[in-house]
Order: structure tokens, then C-alpha cells, then sequence
């Protein structure tokens, strides 16, 4: 989990969500990722590289299997294509819960690892990361969680 440290100190971090979300991909541009800039990656595919930053974060059992099919991912590499639009949504998806947490937690990866792999009552007995696996209403749902942590709302 270590690209999770930069949230020990956010002034070190991109200001906009997508910007974030974009560096836990391993996305990089010259200019400030923004949320248009994202939006078309994502749409023509994320490159294998991104399933490898989140399992840099996750690890590979993670991702690869529950998130991205193996043989898909060794395809994409193989061929030097992009990963399937679908695909590229399942990891922006974690990638955003990923980003809420670390928030929540500033880099705490114990925290954080614990966070999301612990069964949660509000999310009837799921996990976090199984939640933001399922879709992007699961996703949602944990962000929505996290954003109830944080304005001091008991979860």
C-alpha cells in the first residue's frame, strides 16, 4: 500500500478527485488530471498497467480474479490493448473507494486494509471492498458511508 502515504499529507496531493483517482491508476499526463481527461481514458480503456497499480495497493489477489478475469488481463498485455471499457470502470470504481478511505484514514494503511476488508453491518455484512467490487451503486455506497464517518454521523 505504499502509494497510500501521500495521504499522510494531503497538501502533497492532487486537489480533485479524478486527480487522485488518476494517480492510483498509474495515470500520469503533463497537465492536471481532470475529471474530462479521466472520463476519456476510461472510456477507451485503461491500460494493464492500472490493474497492476491497484494491486500494488490491494495486492494481486485483490484484483486480479475478483476485480479483472486473469486470462483478460494477460490478454490485454499480450496484445498491448487496453483493457475492456468495463473493466476500466470496475478499477475507477475501487479506485475512487480507495481514495475516500485513504482520505478518511490519511494514509493509514492497517487502517485503511482493515477498513476495507471487515464485514460492515451498514453494508448488510459485506465488506467495503466487496461492496465497491459488485458495481457502482456498491462503490457509491461505501463513499456514501465514508462521507457519513466523516460529517459525525455514527457507522
Amino acid at each position: 500500500m505504499a502509494p497510500l502515504a501521500a495521504y499522510s499529507s494531503p497538501q502533497t496531493l492532487p486537489g480533485t478527485v479524478s486527480g487522485r483517482v488518476g494517480k492510483l491508476l498509474g495515470l500520469t499526463q503533463a497537465k492536471a488530471m481532470d475529471d474530462i481527461y479521466l472520463a476519456d481514458q476510461i472510456s477507451k480503456g485503461l491500460r494493464a498497467a492500472s490493474a497492476d497499480a491497484l494491486s500494488a495497493i490491494l495486492g494481486k489477489s485483490s484484483v486480479v480474479g475478483p476485480l479483472i478475469p486473469e486470462a483478460t488481463l494477460r490478454r490485454a498485455r499480450k496484445e498491448r490493448k487496453p483493457l475492456s471499457r468495463e473493466m476500466s470502470e470496475r478499477l475507477y470504481e475501487v479506485g475512487r473507494v480507495i481514495d475516500a478511505v485513504s482520505r478518511v484514514y490519511h494514509g493509514d494503511e492497517d487502517a485503511i486494509s482493515r477498513f476495507l476488508n471487515r464485514p460492515h453491518s451498514l453494508l448488510r455484512g459485506k465488506t467495503p471492498l466487496e461492496m465497491a467490487r459488485s458495481s457502482s451503486a456498491g462503490a457509491d455506497a461505501v463513499i456514501n458511508m465514508l462521507r457519513r464517518a466523516e460529517s459525525g454521523f455514527s457507522v
